[in-house]
């Protein structure tokens, strides 16, 4: 790829490990509707389409578990009711990922544009990376509903290259599931991932992308060395 100038980041599970609050919102959705509570490997397992998608997908499980019996409750009730308990919670004990601070402050040392792409809906996803002190890092938040498109459409993605005048070439995505890695692929950027995240309990290596990176501290790493590299091949 040519020179890097613009770096895609997920949230969720890349940035920050943020499965406690969003698995108690939605165990204090399920108390509030008069449902039983549920696994909370279950839960994780739904994240990565945004919040109002979880609440969908988990409903499809239960519609499907009680095919001959009692009625759910409306799904619009459910969302509402997930909103307000996710509205207290987001960013309260999400925690970014080991070394996450010092790589992007090597990342942003280096002049590269850091942009957070998440499916998170944006009210959610600007309380989190508040909450986690990660907001200063970023020059642009693109949510989940900030466009009409989500992750993996190539639109998302399109249009954070069109916002930073910046060719596919010159940017990589990274992120924890392959949502991010079709999203990257759709858009013609590297699709970078990171295995400490959530991508439905399976390894992200199954979604091949291009590079798999043990942390973020090694991507900055590899960012650093390539653009030195870079550099020093256009001096000579």
């Amino acid at each position: 790829m040519a020179r890097l100038r613009l770096l895609s980041i997920d949230l969720d599970g890349t940035l920050v490990d943020s499965a406690g609050e969003i698995t108690e919102a939605v165990q204090r959705m399920l108390v509030e509707l008069g449902l039983a509570r549920r696994q909370a490997a279950e839960i994780i397992g739904l994240v990565g389409h945004g919040t109002r998608a979880l609440v969908e997908r988990l409903f499809e499980r239960l519609r499907a578990e009680r095919a001959l019996g009692d009625a759910l409750p409306d799904i619009e009730v459910a969302h509402a009711c997930f909103d307000r308990h996710y509205a207290q919670l987001a960013g309260r004990t999400a925690q970014p990922y080991p070394g996450c601070v010092a790589a992007l402050e090597r990342l942003q040392a280096t002049g590269i544009v850091l942009a957070c792409v998440t499916n998170k809906e944006q009210r959610h996803a600007e309380r989190v990376l508040a909450g986690t002190g990660l907001a200063r890092w970023f020059t642009t938040l693109i949510a989940g509903d900030t466009l009409p498109w989500k992750k993996p459409d190539a639109r998302v993605i399109g249009a954070l290259l069109a916002r930073h005048g910046v060719a596919a070439a010159e940017c990589a995505h990274v992120g924890d599931s392959a949502i991010d890695v079709e999203a990257a692929r759709a858009a013609g950027v590297a699709a970078w991932a990171l295995p400490e995240g959530y991508n439905g309990g399976r390894p992200i290596e199954a979604a091949r992308p291009d590079r798999l990176f043990a942390d973020l501290a090694a991507l900055a790493a590899h960012v650093c060395e390539t653009r030195i590299g870079t550099s020093t091949q256009g001096r000579r």
